[in-house]
């Protein structure tokens, strides 16, 4: 018969319930969520339950016991995966806790069984076991109904896999009761033939669902990551804008002081030469104030405005010289504002403070692949003199900006590929500071 226990399609399902138990086991040995291994020991339900089916004599007696049992595990399995699937306890509370119920009170249906084979016999099972299946069914139908408030395709696809279980499980059970027992074989199919189909076409429902279950998570953790970056990316512009109102006043005070030290020489013509040089300064400060980044030409000009206003200010003057890597494009290369002015302010202030012979400050770039490296060295006095001199010297101003400055280039690259080293190069011949700035030429 087509459709009879001989019949090859019978091992197909049985083998398909065994291989989805195993895999959804060990994808539950993987990320320990409870919703794949509720399914799978209700996949290893229904292939322990079907296995009867196939067993020797020498294991049918064993059935006998298991037989009802193997079925309430596999529907308290169920139960808590329906659960886990959809939420019930955040979108329908109250009904969840009678379904918390119906997991206990299938777990004990399932020793209760066990013990009526012990005391009374198979045949006392099966008729308590048709009592019951009326009430759960009923019950069952109820739940869908209510399932109905939770929205979502997934609610939909377990809604049907599980009707059409219940109905083609029902049909195995009572059909033989309600159209003759042997109704089913005449037409040459066996009734529990139903049972497998609905086990079969709800485990393909249940599996579309949880793919699609997996789907939506991992879209939502993309757009957790996404809505978590672009916090990261808010949190770093808006330090990186607090370091720079930071910044601005610093410098805006010292080249107001070099206006006032400037002054006191009775200079008017530099004065004025000074002044009108000063205020091109203050209008690109105030245009780049609100700018998180600019292209490093229009950085470099800045900076080079500044130094031209110190160049006046110090007596003697100084040598400013700059070297560029002629693959470098800098307008494509953005920077945040004034980002080595204050090294450049450190090596006119504390490294040429004390220094009474030529003094000269080397800017160099060089393109190095995808990063950008900045050297600025200066012949001053070298950090170890400039530090005893600041001990003897209280009044000494502090380099607020050099580390204001290292945390805005760190915070635009996001702490990747960028160093900032300063270091002392004096030896028994020459003194001097090199600062080394190296970052990606890309944000």
């Amino acid at each position: 018969m087509l459709l009879g226990f001989s019949s090859e399609i019978f091992s197909w399902i049985r083998g398909a319930l065994l291989i989805l138990s195993v895999y959804h086991f060990a994808i539950y040995l993987q990320n320990k969520k409870k919703l794949f291994l509720f399914y799978s020991l209700y996949l290893l339900s229904f292939f322990l339950y079907f296995l009867k089916d196939v067993s020797t004599s020498n294991y049918l007696p064993i059935y006998t016991y298991i037989n009802f049992s193997i079925q309430f595990l596999g529907y308290a399995a169920y139960v808590a995966f329906g659960r886990e699937l959809l939420s019930t306890s955040k979108y329908i509370p109250e009904w969840d806790r009678l379904l918390k119920l119906e997991i206990l009170i299938f777990l004990i249906c399932s020793v209760v069984f066990v013990l009526t084979q012990v005391v009374s016999g198979y045949s006392y099972q099966e008729k308590l076991f048709i009592m019951l299946m009326p009430i759960f069914t009923v019950f069952s139908i109820l739940t869908y109904i209510v399932l109905t408030k939770i929205k979502g395709k997934h609610v939909t696809y377990f809604i049907i896999g599980s009707l059409t279980y219940v109905i083609l499980a029902n049909i195995s059970l009572l059909g033989p009761y309600a159209l003759g027992e042997n109704y089913f074989k005449e037409r040459g199919v066996e009734p529990m033939f139903f049972t497998y189909l609905g086990a079969m076409i709800e485990t393909i429902l249940f599996a579309l669902i949880i793919g699609y279950t997996v789907r939506i998570f991992e879209k939502r953790k993309i757009e957790m990551e996404t809505q978590l970056a672009l916090k990261t990316k808010e949190m770093g512009d808006l330090k990186m804008t607090v370091l720079q109102t930071q910044m601005d006043p610093h410098f805006l005070y010292n080249s107001l002081n070099s206006i006032n030290n400037f002054v006191l020489k009775n200079d008017i013509e530099r004065a004025s030469d000074y002044i009108t040089k000063f205020s091109r300064l203050i209008r690109e400060i105030l245009k780049n104030s609100s700018r998180l980044t600019i292209p490093f030409e229009e950085d470099l000009g800045v900076l080079g405005l500044y130094v031209k206003l110190e160049q006046m200010r110090m007596t003697g003057g100084f040598d400013y010289i700059v070297t560029i890597d002629d693959t470098i494009n800098l307008e494509e290369i953005q920077v945040p504002p004034l980002f080595m002015q204050p090294y450049v302010e450190n090596a006119i202030w504390h490294g040429f403070a004390t220094k009474k012979n030529y003094k000269k400050i080397n800017l160099s770039i060089y393109d190095e692949d995808d990063n950008i490296r900045c050297e600025i060295i200066d012949n001053g006095v070298g950090i170890d003199n400039t530090k005893a001199h600041a001990k003897k010297d209280e009044s000494t101003r502090k380099p607020f900006g050099i580390k204001a400055s290292e945390d805005r280039i760190k915070l635009l690259h996001e702490n990747q590929s960028v160093y900032v080293i300063i270091e002392d190069i004096s030896d028994d011949t020459t003194t001097g500071t090199k600062v080394t700035i190296k970052f990606p030429k890309t944000i």
